[in-house]
């Protein structure tokens, strides 16, 4: 069978596993199994024995768990609604008013985590009880919220990118340094969308009828103080080369008990509840990496990612052309694979592409990263739209048509930097080799 059916077999399978209501986890293994009996001579059961075991302990991903532990304390101490209050009086007269909160939150906590999962986790945890409290439409708190967690994967510090930069031996620091005007793009244009959202349809936007004046806005502005403690120790710890995200991680959770306490709406019961709840997601999450990895190992032993590139490399096509097929190529894939396993399984036959048609690799470095963005909420099987419907309890259909116009955004995006590749390219170039 030829390698573009066996893939589109595998997708339809893993859709009609999902649309039967079968555990996200144990769907995507399912998957992972099938290509390996049908379509592989290699051991089945020995290759998914080692890799639940080899993935199912890791010192990067033990930064998962606590960052989301962090974001339970905060929901349960008074520190959210302060931050919400604090928010309220700059943000209550700008269109589209505290759904920037998803926005702009979910784009400091990527300068944090660095994790896609964990920005959506956190955030979430933190911002779509309170916004649905006031009033706030669920499409748009769900879609801003997956649309902007996946800025994780861009702002710096990015896991994917450093392993872009190995796989390329293009050069980290400028990698990083390339993704910072990409990520103010991305946030602008989430931003806008709001606003012209909030334009059209005012109605769909609570009311704020209280106006306030500066001296209240600072002084409610007090109310952001412990968060922005936190968000500095966190960061600051980080930039400053104190200590690792895993190690920042902890250090939240230490901050942000803390704090909690301090701020006299904290118990050991509201801590328990905030530790059995973190839990419980961070198992869900855990379990679905473990589903992702065997797929993706299972995915490698079949060789379709490979074949599939050397097909479209067999094809000699234009810069623009090829860009336009492996962005189809890209999206796709992902729904099968998380985005480092994309990077790790292609990077060695799509770069000679590349560089055959004359395009940058620091530049499709950050091409790349907005691709991987896109399929992290491509519907039906995004991996942002697992993690927020193991938050609320939503059908992921209506995550995934809420998230829809913020993937058409990240699409917006990839155009903006090909035509103008100067948004990638300048801070690079400025900084030097």
């Amino acid at each position: 069978m030829a390698d573009p059916l066996i893939a589109l077999l595998l997708l339809t399978m893993l859709i009609g596993l999902l649309a039967a209501g079968v555990w996200v986890a144990v769907a995507l293994s399912l998957i992972g199994l099938t290509a390996l009996v049908f379509f592989t001579n290699a051991p089945a059961g020995l290759i998914i024995a080692t890799t639940f075991w080899g993935h199912s302990h890791s010192w990067a991903l033990t930064a998962l768990p606590l960052f989301i532990l962090m974001g339970e304390i905060l929901l349960r101490s008074r520190l959210s609604d302060d931050m919400f209050s604090g928010l309220v009086p700059w943000l209550g007269r700008a269109p589209g008013r505290l759904l920037h909160v998803n926005v702009f939150g979910c784009a400091i906590f990527a300068a944090v985590s660095g994790s896609s999962a964990a920005t959506a986790a956190t955030i979430g945890r933190m911002s779509v009880p309170e916004l649905t409290k006031r009033g706030y439409p669920e499409s748009l708190i769900i879609g801003t919220l997956a649309g902007s967690a996946t800025l994780g994967l861009l702002i710096p510090p990015s896991i994917i990118l450093i392993v872009y930069g190995v796989a390329t031996e293009q050069s980290i620091a400028r990698l990083f340094v390339a993704g910072v005007l990409p990520g103010f793009m991305l946030i602008a244009l989430f931003a806008g969308y709001v606003a012209v959202r909030a334009w059209m349809n005012p109605n769909l936007i609570p009311p704020i009828d209280q106006s306030f004046s500066l001296r209240e806005k600072l002084k409610a502005s007090r109310n952001l103080v412990p968060v922005a403690l936190l968000i500095g120790g966190v960061i600051g710890s980080i930039y400053g080369g104190l200590a690792s995200p895993t190690d920042a991680a902890a250090l939240g959770v230490v901050l942000a008990t803390l704090l909690a306490w301090l701020s006299g709406s904290f118990s050991w019961a509201l801590f328990a509840q905030a530790v059995m709840s973190a839990t419980r997601t961070s198992c869900m999450i855990a379990l679905i990496l473990l589903g992702a990895a065997f797929l993706s190992v299972a995915m490698g032993f079949t060789g379709l990612p490979r074949n599939l590139a050397s097909w479209i490399a067999d094809m000699n096509l234009s810069a623009t052309t090829l860009l336009f097929v492996l962005t189809i190529f890209f999206v796709v894939l992902g729904c099968f694979l998380d985005g480092i396993s994309v990077i790790v399984l292609t990077t060695s036959i799509i770069m000679p592409m590349v560089a055959t048609v004359g395009i940058d690799p620091l530049w499709f470095g950050i091409y790349l990263v907005i691709v991987v963005e896109m399929s992290q909420i491509t519907p039906p099987v995004g991996f942002n739209l697992f993690v927020i419907q193991g938050l609320t309890n939503i059908n992921i259909l209506r995550i995934a048509k809420a998230a829809f116009p913020f993937f058409l955004l990240l699409l917006l995006g990839v155009v903006l930097i090909t035509v103008f590749p100067q948004i990638v390219t300048k801070l690079p170039n400025m900084m030097g080799r």
